[in-house]
């Protein structure tokens, strides 16, 4: 009876740690599946809440983004245009400005993960990248419109 009474002893803490992980599980799908229905109650002017706060740095980081896309349309049709003056062998304005696109997108999100670093297994990391993110995707932005604009 001692046998078994100690090998049912070895094996509560991995049930128990069995069932917390699927507790947890279960916690963090109920999160996932309220977190759009949450969202939309959030008033990123008055943000208090740690989950608020990064919430709204993902919606600043993806108005940016949006304002980026029109940005980097209208350097794209300058490049376009320069490239349509040129003799076909010595084209590549656009190639070249998509190609540092990507580079500046591979840029900013290792840049900004570093960045984030500074909150590193914290509530706020979350809030720290997206916001290293619209930052430098706004700067990004405004350059691009700036050479859009310059010729």
């Amino acid at each position: 009876m001692e046998r078994m009474v100690n090998r049912f002893d070895r094996q509560r803490p991995a049930i128990a740690a069995s069932k917390l992980r699927i507790t947890m599980r279960r916690a963090i799908a109920l999160l996932l599946l309220a977190g759009p229905a949450a969202a939309q109650s959030v008033d990123c002017r008055n943000a208090m809440a740690q989950v608020e706060l990064n919430y709204c740095a993902e919606q600043d980081f993806l108005l940016a983004d949006a304002d980026l896309n029109v940005a980097y349309q209208a350097a794209r049709a300058l490049m376009r245009r320069v490239d349509a003056g040129l003799p076909v062998t010595e084209r590549g304005a656009e190639v070249a400005l998509r190609d540092a696109q990507r580079a500046w997108i591979t840029f900013r999100d290792k840049a900004c993960l570093a960045e984030a670093y500074t909150w590193h297994g914290g509530s706020g990391q979350p809030m720290a990248y997206s916001g290293c993110r619209a930052r430098v995707t706004a700067q990004r932005a405004a350059d691009l419109y700036g050479l859009a604009s310059s010729y």
